[in-house]
């Protein structure tokens, strides 16, 4: 099916920063920011058990139940399970994410994408969050190593267990969707192609942005098009360098990066045009694409969102992108 009719509107919440991505952030703030979120209409809500070993979805659940539970759509996801057991969060092999959220919660991570991880994560995040049903769950960074055999084998274990346990419970009714939550195309790509079990959406985080677009656009937004498979981009700022922040990537940007943005500012300025306004809106323009989440850990953030969102960006400036090469040829834009 397709989760275009399921999600409140073109942009939601991407809570990983309430996990204290980067830094230590007061409860206050991360209060804060989801009741912005709300006052500013948003409805749709991402977490993780991962963001913070369930410091986010802690955060996120305290806030809102304080609003009546039908009139907002939730996602969280699994693959990794949180243990009672301590360990140190600065020390944690998270390959291109490490040290994401060191300052999170001390809490053991474990990856396991069998059926009875699944459950049990599905349990765990219910808890967290202080609610009593999920409307949308991502299967978490299958393809953290794409490339390696240890990505075949979680690959085949997600699939065996956790994609055929969000089917079974999708199609009793217990969700509404399910899907990958992935940074990486191919495995979108390969999951595309099996005969079962079938998603619904993709969240594909970081790979359709103004900095990282080409292979999604030439080979992945076509074909989930073409089986009415819904893209939600998160990360639509890239880490938070298109929204004014220093990472890419989950890392400090390189130097090639830093250029390209300045280059993309630079025409954006030219045209009057906010940077914010537009990466959400070329994240959004291509028909395959359903939504866009973008976090934030301050307040004032989402109202940015907000405007960037409605935001009138000229023609001109898009055909400058173009002719410099900055996006695809092929790449669609808003029509102004």
């Amino acid at each position: 099916m397709s989760i275009t009719s399921l999600l409140p509107g073109a942009l939601g919440f991407g809570t990983a920063p309430l996990g204290n991505m980067f830094r230590a952030i007061p409860d206050e703030e991360a209060a804060a920011t989801v009741e912005a979120a709300w006052d500013q209409g948003i409805r749709y809500f991402d977490t993780a058990p991962f963001y913070g070993a369930g410091l986010s979805e802690i955060r996120l659940g305290d806030v809102l139940a304080g609003h009546p539970r039908d009139e907002y759509v939730l996602s969280t996801k699994v693959g990794r399970v949180i243990l009672d057991e301590v360990e140190d969060p600065a020390a944690r092999d998270l390959g291109e994410k490490g040290g994401l959220f060191e300052h999170g919660r001390p809490n053991k991570i474990v990856n396991d994408y069998t059926a009875d991880a699944t459950l049990r994560s599905i349990e765990d995040s219910l808890k967290r969050l202080g609610t009593d049903r999920l409307d949308i769950v991502w299967v978490h960074d299958v393809a953290q190593d794409f490339y390696g055999d240890e990505w075949l084998a979680a690959y085949e274990q997600a699939r065996t267990g956790a994609f055929r346990t969000l089917d079974r419970l999708r199609d009793e009714g217990v969700i509404k969707a399910w899907g990958l939550g992935v940074n990486r195309v191919e495995p979108l790509e390969l999951t595309l192609d099996l005969e079962e079990p079938k998603p619904d959406a993709f969240l594909l985080a970081g790979r359709y942005t103004l900095l990282d677009h080409d292979r999604a656009l030439q080979r992945l937004l076509p074909a989930a098009e073409a089986r009415n498979v819904d893209i939600v981009v998160g990360g639509p700022y890239s880490s938070g360098i298109l929204a004014g922040g220093t990472h890419f990537e989950y890392q400090q940007a390189p130097a090639e990066i830093i250029d390209r943005v300045e280059r993309i500012k630079a025409l954006a300025k030219r045209h009057g045009v906010g940077i914010k306004a537009a990466a959400l809106q070329f994240s959004l323009a291509h028909p395959a694409t359903a939504a866009a989440i973008p976090g934030a850990t301050r307040p004032g953030r989402i109202a940015e969102d907000v405007a960037a969102l409605g935001e009138r960006v000229p023609a001109a400036f898009w055909a400058d992108l173009r002719a410099q090469k900055l996006i695809a040829a092929d790449a669609p834009v808003p029509t102004a």
